[in-house]
């Protein structure tokens, strides 16, 4: 029983978190470590899914920043130099500069938060989510099932739900970024653990959208080798590891490897708008809530921000609903530009990056890539891309109807 208004109502906590990935824990951790100046510290419940299939397995989440962060001792790795392979096999290698391009794998994350929240009182609550809304004007309500399988329901101030939208929104255009990993051990020194392979394109190309080799190298003998493709449908699970496997004989030159262990995913890249609530008192977050770029995938510095800035909403009293939108009006139209040339074919996704990163700093793409760039370095970066398609693509799509795309697999 929480008091609002000078009322008693029946919550279970100010705020419920739906989620213990990123986005959730992040969030979590936001509104239990901060105690706002003449306000209590805000009760928190965390819903994680139960063991079995509605529980992703670890993945591996990359994001960049300037010196030491927050997470530098949950890292399995971080690069000063990034590395472009070019269709014609030419490499484009570019320091950061003050950046460092850094790998966390999500077990690891998610652990270390689980003991931050534990200090706090908090822990993790095993439930499957059917449903989440409103309830009236003071509070929402969550609909599941417990651990043994038992109807749950949990009543809150606020709700953030970060889980995974069943449906994409209506977009002009909608891509996918699928991919599949190998961890992979060699018994020869053949990786140069000082520079991350960002994209090499020296892969053979799909008939629509483009793929690329992507390499993080832990030592010399081990690294993570990932084929990924932006396109219109994924793979089979076959299609994946020939790719991989002639990614690494044929161009890494691997020769005797072993592979530890695999890594699969598929990220929409889409110029749809996602919602930002779902109701007055139900907020989405993380990509659920538009944290991913759609121009590239990256979500995790995203989601860091976006969990910033709605933990100070909630702890100052104010609606989730006025805090900025992660990506901002003008990186979302360029995006939108990029993909409608991508998806139609008019510039060559391989010769396109290449150019990129071989006229423009590393380091000042990457804060392009997070909204970090003035307009005058935006229309710059601009000037280094193939123009007349840019142009044509970015005069027609406001004449392009919005459509909802197909289903993500994966997603139910």
């Amino acid at each position: 029983m929480r008091t609002a208004g000078g009322l008693r109502v029946p919550w279970d906590a100010d705020v419920t978190v739906v989620g213990a990935g990123a986005a959730g824990l992040s969030l979590a951790v936001g509104l239990v470590e901060t105690t706002p100046r003449g306000r209590p510290a805000a009760t928190v419940i965390v819903v994680e899914a139960p063991p079995g299939p509605l529980r992703p397995p670890a993945r591996t989440w990359c994001y960049w920043e300037a010196g030491a962060g927050p997470y530098d001792g949950l890292l399995s790795g971080s690069w000063d130099r990034l590395r472009v392979h070019g269709p014609d096999g030419g490499v484009i290698d570019r320091s950061l500069g003050p950046l460092r391009y850094k790998m966390l794998r999500s077990d690891r994350f998610e652990e270390a938060m689980t003991r931050r929240l534990s200090v706090h009182g908090v822990s993790l609550r095993p439930m499957t989510v059917e449903a989440v809304a409103d309830a009236g004007a003071a509070g929402a309500v969550v609909h599941g099932r417990d651990a043994a399988g038992d109807p749950a329901v949990l009543r809150a101030g606020l709700v953030f739900d970060s889980r995974p939208p069943r449906q994409l929104p209506a977009a002009r255009t909608t891509l996918l970024q699928h991919f599949r990993g190998w961890f992979v051990r060699t018994g020869r020194p053949a990786f140069d653990p000082g520079a991350a392979t960002l994209m090499d394109f020296r892969v053979p190309q799909p008939a629509h959208g483009l793929a690329f080799g992507y390499v993080l190298p832990l030592s010399r003998s081990e690294a993570l080798v990932e084929y990924t493709e932006f396109s219109r449908e994924v793979l089979d699970e076959a299609a994946y590891e020939r790719a991989l496997g002639h990614y690494c004989r044929a161009v890494l030159g691997l020769g005797d490897h072993t592979v530890v262990e695999r890594e699969q995913g598929v990220i929409p890249m889409t110029d749809g708008r996602f919602p930002r609530s779902a109701g007055r008192r139900v907020h989405l977050i993380g990509a659920a809530g538009g944290a991913t770029r759609p121009s590239t995938g990256y979500t995790f510095a995203a989601i860091q921000r976006q969990s910033r800035q709605l933990a100070e909403a909630v702890l100052a009293g104010r609606s989730p609903d006025r805090t900025p939108p992660v990506h901002g009006p003008r990186a979302r139209a360029m995006d939108a530009v990029m993909l409608r040339a991508l998806d139609t074919g008019r510039i060559d996704g391989g010769a396109f990056f290449a150019r990129l990163f071989s006229a423009v700093p590393a380091e000042r793409i990457l804060r392009f890539l997070d909204g970090a760039t003035s307009p005058w370095e935006d229309f710059t970066i601009g000037l280094r891309t193939p123009v007349r398609p840019m142009l044509r693509s970015l005069l027609e799509l406001p004449l392009l109807r919005r459509s909802v795309p197909a289903r993500v697999p994966g997603r139910s």
